[in-house]
Protein backbone atom coordinates (compact mmCIF):
# COMPACT_ATOMS: atom_id res chain seq x y z
CA UNK A 1 0.00 0.00 0.00
CA UNK A 2 2.79 2.24 0.94
CA UNK A 3 4.20 2.12 -2.75
CA UNK A 4 0.54 2.53 -4.30
CA UNK A 5 0.56 5.78 -2.06
CA UNK A 6 3.89 7.27 -3.40
CA UNK A 7 2.89 6.06 -7.04
CA UNK A 8 -0.15 8.33 -6.35
CA UNK A 9 1.35 11.04 -4.20
CA UNK A 10 4.61 11.22 -7.00
CA UNK A 11 1.86 11.32 -10.23
CA UNK A 12 -0.52 14.45 -8.41
CA UNK A 13 3.25 16.55 -7.70
CA UNK A 14 4.63 15.58 -11.37
CA UNK A 15 0.81 17.08 -12.71
CA UNK A 16 0.92 19.84 -10.41
CA UNK A 17 4.60 20.99 -10.72
CA UNK A 18 4.10 20.65 -14.89
CA UNK A 19 1.54 22.93 -14.82
CA UNK A 20 2.90 25.32 -12.80
CA UNK A 21 6.26 25.67 -14.79
CA UNK A 22 3.70 26.17 -17.63
CA UNK A 23 2.02 28.47 -15.68
CA UNK A 24 5.02 30.78 -14.19
CA UNK A 25 7.02 30.59 -17.31
CA UNK A 26 4.15 31.98 -19.32
CA UNK A 27 3.30 34.68 -16.91
CA UNK A 28 7.59 35.42 -17.07
CA UNK A 29 7.71 35.61 -20.97
CA UNK A 30 4.76 37.93 -21.25
CA UNK A 31 6.23 40.34 -19.01
CA UNK A 32 9.16 39.79 -21.06
CA UNK A 33 7.49 40.38 -23.66
CA UNK A 34 8.06 37.47 -25.34
CA UNK A 35 5.65 36.37 -28.55
CA UNK A 36 2.93 34.10 -28.05
CA UNK A 37 4.17 31.84 -30.74
CA UNK A 38 8.00 31.42 -28.97
CA UNK A 39 5.94 30.82 -25.78
CA UNK A 40 3.53 27.84 -27.32
CA UNK A 41 6.59 26.38 -29.45
CA UNK A 42 9.00 26.52 -26.83
CA UNK A 43 7.12 26.85 -23.44
CA UNK A 44 4.33 24.91 -23.86
CA UNK A 45 6.05 22.22 -25.41
CA UNK A 46 8.50 21.56 -22.97
CA UNK A 47 6.16 21.98 -19.78
CA UNK A 48 3.88 19.29 -21.22
CA UNK A 49 7.06 16.98 -21.22
CA UNK A 50 8.39 18.31 -18.10
CA UNK A 51 6.90 14.91 -16.02
CA UNK A 52 8.55 12.90 -18.31
CA UNK A 53 11.38 14.53 -18.32
CA UNK A 54 12.51 14.83 -15.04
CA UNK A 55 11.47 11.35 -14.42
CA UNK A 56 13.60 9.58 -17.10
CA UNK A 57 16.48 12.06 -15.66
CA UNK A 58 15.75 11.00 -12.44
CA UNK A 59 15.57 7.36 -13.31
CA UNK A 60 19.14 7.58 -15.30
CA UNK A 61 20.74 9.06 -12.15
CA UNK A 62 19.47 6.43 -10.32
CA UNK A 63 20.81 3.77 -12.34
CA UNK A 64 17.72 2.68 -13.79
CA UNK A 65 17.73 3.19 -17.24
CA UNK A 66 14.82 1.12 -18.46
CA UNK A 67 12.48 3.39 -16.71
CA UNK A 68 14.06 6.16 -18.34
CA UNK A 69 14.09 4.43 -21.71
CA UNK A 70 10.33 2.43 -21.22
CA UNK A 71 8.92 6.32 -20.00
CA UNK A 72 9.68 7.48 -22.92
CA UNK A 73 8.84 4.96 -26.05
CA UNK A 74 5.70 4.24 -23.68
CA UNK A 75 4.56 7.96 -23.99
CA UNK A 76 5.11 8.08 -27.02
CA UNK A 77 3.04 4.88 -28.22
CA UNK A 78 0.22 6.12 -25.42
CA UNK A 79 -0.21 9.73 -27.19
CA UNK A 80 -0.82 8.46 -30.10
CA UNK A 81 -2.84 5.23 -29.68
CA UNK A 82 -4.14 5.88 -26.15
CA UNK A 83 -4.84 9.93 -26.37
CA UNK A 84 -5.16 10.53 -30.05
CA UNK A 85 -7.83 7.63 -30.10
CA UNK A 86 -9.82 9.19 -26.84
CA UNK A 87 -9.60 12.64 -28.36
CA UNK A 88 -11.47 10.84 -32.45
CA UNK A 89 -13.97 9.33 -29.98
CA UNK A 90 -14.98 13.07 -28.49
CA UNK A 91 -15.17 14.52 -32.17
CA UNK A 92 -13.49 13.02 -35.11
CA UNK A 93 -10.09 14.26 -36.25
CA UNK A 94 -9.01 15.86 -39.52
CA UNK A 95 -5.36 17.53 -39.23
CA UNK A 96 -4.54 20.14 -42.30
CA UNK A 97 -1.25 19.24 -43.78
CA UNK A 98 0.19 22.39 -43.69
CA UNK A 99 -0.41 23.22 -40.04
CA UNK A 100 1.61 20.07 -39.22
CA UNK A 101 3.97 19.26 -42.19
CA UNK A 102 6.97 20.30 -40.79
CA UNK A 103 6.43 19.16 -37.68
CA UNK A 104 5.75 15.46 -38.63
CA UNK A 105 8.48 14.95 -40.54
CA UNK A 106 10.56 16.29 -37.92
CA UNK A 107 9.27 13.59 -36.00
CA UNK A 108 9.82 10.84 -38.29
CA UNK A 109 13.37 11.97 -38.80
CA UNK A 110 13.99 11.88 -34.81
CA UNK A 111 12.20 8.15 -34.55
CA UNK A 112 14.78 7.45 -37.46
CA UNK A 113 17.75 8.96 -35.34
CA UNK A 114 16.44 7.30 -32.16
CA UNK A 115 16.62 4.26 -33.34
CA UNK A 116 19.41 3.96 -35.21
CA UNK A 117 21.73 5.18 -32.67
CA UNK A 118 19.90 2.56 -30.22
CA UNK A 119 20.33 -0.05 -32.77
CA UNK A 120 24.07 0.10 -32.48
CA UNK A 121 24.21 -0.71 -28.27
CA UNK A 122 22.50 2.43 -26.89
CA UNK A 123 22.27 5.95 -26.09
CA UNK A 124 26.09 7.34 -25.91
CA UNK A 125 26.61 10.85 -24.87
CA UNK A 126 27.38 12.06 -27.65
CA UNK A 127 24.24 10.32 -29.24
CA UNK A 128 22.45 12.65 -26.79
CA UNK A 129 24.14 15.61 -27.17
CA UNK A 130 23.34 15.11 -31.40
CA UNK A 131 19.44 14.49 -30.03
CA UNK A 132 19.78 17.71 -28.01
CA UNK A 133 21.51 19.46 -31.03
CA UNK A 134 18.71 18.25 -33.43
CA UNK A 135 16.14 19.63 -30.88
CA UNK A 136 17.58 23.05 -31.06
CA UNK A 137 17.91 23.07 -34.88
CA UNK A 138 13.96 22.40 -35.47
CA UNK A 139 13.20 24.66 -33.01
CA UNK A 140 15.75 27.66 -34.32
CA UNK A 141 14.27 26.59 -37.99
CA UNK A 142 10.80 26.61 -36.47
CA UNK A 143 11.16 30.00 -34.92
CA UNK A 144 12.20 31.71 -37.68
CA UNK A 145 9.97 30.31 -40.87
CA UNK A 146 6.57 30.86 -38.60
CA UNK A 147 8.08 34.29 -37.51
CA UNK A 148 8.45 35.54 -41.49
CA UNK A 149 4.59 34.55 -41.76
CA UNK A 150 2.80 35.15 -38.54
CA UNK A 151 -0.30 34.09 -40.47
CA UNK A 152 0.72 30.36 -41.53
CA UNK A 153 -1.20 27.73 -40.42
CA UNK A 154 1.43 26.34 -38.16
CA UNK A 155 2.87 29.80 -36.70
CA UNK A 156 -1.18 30.45 -35.78
CA UNK A 157 -1.60 26.50 -34.21
CA UNK A 158 1.98 27.34 -31.78
CA UNK A 159 0.17 30.40 -30.91
CA UNK A 160 -3.07 28.89 -30.28
CA UNK A 161 -0.82 26.83 -27.64
CA UNK A 162 -0.32 29.07 -25.54
CA UNK A 163 -3.45 31.46 -25.99
CA UNK A 164 -5.47 28.60 -24.69
CA UNK A 165 -3.74 28.49 -21.40
CA UNK A 166 -6.21 30.86 -19.08
CA UNK A 167 -3.36 33.46 -18.82
CA UNK A 168 -3.01 34.28 -14.97
CA UNK A 169 -1.75 38.09 -14.46
CA UNK A 170 1.38 37.61 -11.90
CA UNK A 171 4.05 39.99 -11.53
CA UNK A 172 7.47 39.21 -12.36
CA UNK A 173 8.73 37.73 -8.85
CA UNK A 174 5.85 36.22 -8.47
CA UNK A 175 5.81 34.55 -11.78
CA UNK A 176 9.30 33.63 -10.87
CA UNK A 177 8.23 31.91 -7.73
CA UNK A 178 5.77 29.62 -9.34
CA UNK A 179 8.24 28.90 -11.97
CA UNK A 180 10.57 27.87 -9.07
CA UNK A 181 8.18 26.47 -6.99
CA UNK A 182 6.23 23.95 -10.16
CA UNK A 183 10.41 22.92 -10.85
CA UNK A 184 10.24 21.22 -6.94
CA UNK A 185 7.23 20.11 -7.08
CA UNK A 186 8.63 18.12 -10.35
CA UNK A 187 12.01 17.08 -8.81
CA UNK A 188 10.33 15.56 -5.77
CA UNK A 189 7.14 14.19 -7.42
CA UNK A 190 9.76 12.41 -9.54
CA UNK A 191 11.11 11.33 -6.78
CA UNK A 192 8.37 9.72 -4.84
CA UNK A 193 6.29 8.70 -8.44
CA UNK A 194 9.75 6.30 -8.90
CA UNK A 195 9.90 5.10 -5.97
CA UNK A 196 6.50 3.99 -5.74
CA UNK A 197 7.08 2.32 -9.53
CA UNK A 198 9.82 0.24 -8.59
CA UNK A 199 8.61 -0.54 -5.44
CA UNK A 200 5.36 -2.00 -7.16
CA UNK A 201 7.23 -3.67 -9.63
CA UNK A 202 9.65 -5.42 -6.80
CA UNK A 203 6.83 -6.75 -5.38
CA UNK A 204 5.03 -8.44 -8.02
CA UNK A 205 7.73 -9.00 -10.05
CA UNK A 206 7.18 -7.26 -12.95
CA UNK A 207 10.64 -6.37 -15.03
CA UNK A 208 11.74 -2.05 -14.76
CA UNK A 209 11.07 -2.04 -18.73
CA UNK A 210 7.44 -3.10 -18.37
CA UNK A 211 6.58 -0.40 -15.42
CA UNK A 212 8.59 2.39 -17.61
CA UNK A 213 6.11 1.62 -20.73
CA UNK A 214 2.88 1.17 -19.12
CA UNK A 215 2.24 2.85 -15.40
CA UNK A 216 5.19 5.72 -15.83
CA UNK A 217 4.43 6.18 -19.31
CA UNK A 218 0.43 6.39 -18.72
CA UNK A 219 1.05 8.59 -15.45
CA UNK A 220 3.51 11.55 -17.26
CA UNK A 221 1.23 11.13 -20.35
CA UNK A 222 -1.22 13.04 -18.40
CA UNK A 223 -0.70 16.34 -18.97
CA UNK A 224 -0.73 15.54 -23.18
CA UNK A 225 -3.73 13.69 -22.64
CA UNK A 226 -5.76 17.05 -20.61
CA UNK A 227 -4.42 19.28 -23.43
CA UNK A 228 -6.10 16.70 -26.07
CA UNK A 229 -8.87 16.26 -24.20
CA UNK A 230 -9.68 20.14 -24.35
CA UNK A 231 -8.93 20.74 -27.91
CA UNK A 232 -10.95 18.13 -29.21
CA UNK A 233 -13.79 19.02 -26.94
CA UNK A 234 -13.15 22.60 -28.44
CA UNK A 235 -13.37 21.14 -32.04
CA UNK A 236 -9.78 22.37 -32.58
CA UNK A 237 -8.39 19.11 -34.57
CA UNK A 238 -5.29 20.62 -35.63
CA UNK A 239 -4.49 21.42 -31.95
CA UNK A 240 -5.14 17.68 -30.63
CA UNK A 241 -2.83 16.21 -33.06
CA UNK A 242 -0.11 19.02 -33.18
CA UNK A 243 0.05 18.79 -29.27
CA UNK A 244 0.62 14.52 -29.31
CA UNK A 245 3.11 15.65 -32.39
CA UNK A 246 5.00 18.31 -30.59
CA UNK A 247 5.06 16.18 -27.09
CA UNK A 248 6.97 13.00 -29.04
CA UNK A 249 9.26 15.30 -30.77
CA UNK A 250 10.09 16.95 -27.17
CA UNK A 251 10.00 13.34 -25.73
CA UNK A 252 12.35 11.55 -28.10
CA UNK A 253 14.96 14.50 -28.67
CA UNK A 254 14.59 16.39 -25.10
CA UNK A 255 14.24 13.76 -22.88
CA UNK A 256 16.32 10.79 -24.45
CA UNK A 257 18.74 13.25 -25.51
CA UNK A 258 19.32 14.71 -21.69
CA UNK A 259 19.13 11.44 -20.36
CA UNK A 260 21.53 10.01 -22.17
CA UNK A 261 24.62 13.18 -21.70
CA UNK A 262 23.94 12.80 -18.09
CA UNK A 263 24.16 8.43 -17.77
CA UNK A 264 24.63 6.52 -20.97
CA UNK A 265 21.39 4.77 -21.92
CA UNK A 266 21.73 0.29 -22.80
CA UNK A 267 19.12 -0.41 -25.87
CA UNK A 268 18.70 -4.22 -25.55
CA UNK A 269 16.22 -6.90 -25.00
CA UNK A 270 12.23 -5.90 -25.68
CA UNK A 271 12.75 -2.22 -26.06
CA UNK A 272 15.46 -3.27 -29.09
CA UNK A 273 12.87 -6.18 -30.84
CA UNK A 274 9.40 -5.02 -29.69
CA UNK A 275 8.78 -1.61 -28.17
CA UNK A 276 10.84 0.47 -30.54
CA UNK A 277 8.85 -1.09 -33.51
CA UNK A 278 5.49 -0.51 -31.87
CA UNK A 279 6.67 2.42 -31.67
CA UNK A 280 7.71 3.60 -35.28
CA UNK A 281 4.66 1.63 -35.93
CA UNK A 282 2.10 4.19 -34.40
CA UNK A 283 4.23 7.20 -35.62
CA UNK A 284 3.73 5.97 -39.11
CA UNK A 285 0.10 5.11 -38.78
CA UNK A 286 -0.33 8.71 -37.29
CA UNK A 287 1.85 10.57 -39.93
CA UNK A 288 -0.27 8.10 -43.10
CA UNK A 289 -3.40 10.34 -42.12
CA UNK A 290 -1.79 13.37 -41.58
CA UNK A 291 -0.26 13.32 -44.95
CA UNK A 292 -2.80 11.56 -46.67
CA UNK A 293 -5.63 13.78 -45.45
CA UNK A 294 -7.94 11.32 -43.72
CA UNK A 295 -10.03 11.36 -41.10
CA UNK A 296 -9.90 9.84 -37.71
CA UNK A 297 -13.40 9.09 -36.86
CA UNK A 298 -14.79 7.56 -34.07
CA UNK A 299 -14.72 4.44 -35.47
CA UNK A 300 -11.20 4.83 -36.01
CA UNK A 301 -10.08 5.96 -32.63
CA UNK A 302 -11.54 2.79 -31.15
CA UNK A 303 -9.46 1.47 -33.41
CA UNK A 304 -6.38 2.83 -31.94
CA UNK A 305 -7.80 2.29 -28.60
CA UNK A 306 -8.23 -1.32 -28.89
CA UNK A 307 -4.79 -1.68 -30.30
CA UNK A 308 -3.49 -0.19 -27.25
CA UNK A 309 -5.40 -2.25 -25.11
CA UNK A 310 -3.78 -5.52 -27.23
CA UNK A 311 -0.32 -3.89 -26.72
CA UNK A 312 -0.83 -3.64 -23.11
CA UNK A 313 -1.95 -6.91 -22.38
CA UNK A 314 0.24 -8.83 -25.15
CA UNK A 315 3.09 -7.22 -23.13
CA UNK A 316 1.63 -8.23 -19.87
CA UNK A 317 0.65 -11.77 -21.01
CA UNK A 318 4.22 -12.39 -22.72
CA UNK A 319 6.82 -10.76 -19.78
Amino acid sequence: MLNLFWLLLGLVLLIIGGEAVVRGALATARRLGTSPLLAGLVIVGFGTSAPELVVSIKAALSGEPEIAVGNVIGSNIANILLILGVSALIVPLQAHLRCLKRDGLTLLVASALFMGLASIGGLSRWDGLLMLLLLAAYLVWAYRTEKADIHDPAAELHQQKADNIEATPMAMPIAILVLLVGFALLVYGADRFLLGAVGLAQTFGVPDAIIGLTVVAAGTSLPELAASIVAAVRREADLAVGNIIGSNIFNTLLILGSASVISPLPFTGRFLHIDQWVMLGATLLLLAFLFFGLRVSRAKGACFLLGYAVYIGVMFGFQ
